[in-house]
């Protein structure tokens, strides 16, 4: 791994510093009664450092941005182990994330909470899913050595069960009967 210099360093911290500062008044007076100077000033940093940081603004604090969730579906279907399909990494992958995850901290509950909660939260959280629509068709596409339209419906199925399950009063049983359904679709997947 490569040495972090100084330059990054800091870059990562005042990162850190602004979701944690985010995250917190979020959770303390909610997601529409901060705004985005209230967190720049709590984490001691200019409105324009913050947009440089989360272009995505008030709702990339908290969800992060597409990348991530790019690469860690990419990486749960090339590294998925021996004889696990597709579909079970993936739904092995869901099952770690937000409402899903069986072993959540307090405060991964109460921000789950939150984004259930917050129209604009939520429906950027699905827009992060269903905008990894086109890689992870390609990936499953590269996996199978298959090209067709049947695997964009699947990864289409696939992004938006985060939304549809993640809200239902048992999510791990909603993502498993999603799952399930989609396995009597791509038996071979």
């Amino acid at each position: 791994m490569t040495p972090t210099g100084r330059r990054e360093r800091k870059k990562a911290a005042t990162t850190r510093a602004l979701a944690e500062a985010a995250r917190r008044l979020f959770l303390e007076r909610g997601f529409d009664q901060v705004t985005v100077a209230e967190i720049a000033e709590e984490a001691d940093t200019a409105v324009s450092t913050l947009f440089a940081h989360f272009p995505g603004g008030k709702e990339a604090l908290v969800l992060g941005d597409r990348t991530e969730r790019e690469q860690s579906l990419t990486a749960a279907i090339k590294e998925r182990p021996e004889g696990v399909s597709i579909l079970q990494a993936l739904h092995d992958f869901l099952a770690t994330r937000g409402p899903f995850d069986p072993d959540p901290t307090r405060q991964d509950t109460r921000l789950a909470a939150l984004v259930v909660a917050t129209p604009a939260l939520r429906a950027y959280a699905r827009s992060l899913w269903t905008g990894c629509e086109t890689t992870l068709a390609q990936v499953i596409a590269e996996e199978t050595e298959a090209d067709d339209f049947s695997l964009r419906q699947l990864a289409r199925y696939v992004l938006e069960i985060p939304d549809l399950a993640g809200t239902d009063p048992n999510p791990p049983a909603a993502l498993a009967a999603a799952f399930a359904r989609l396995k009597l679709a791509w038996p071979d997947l």
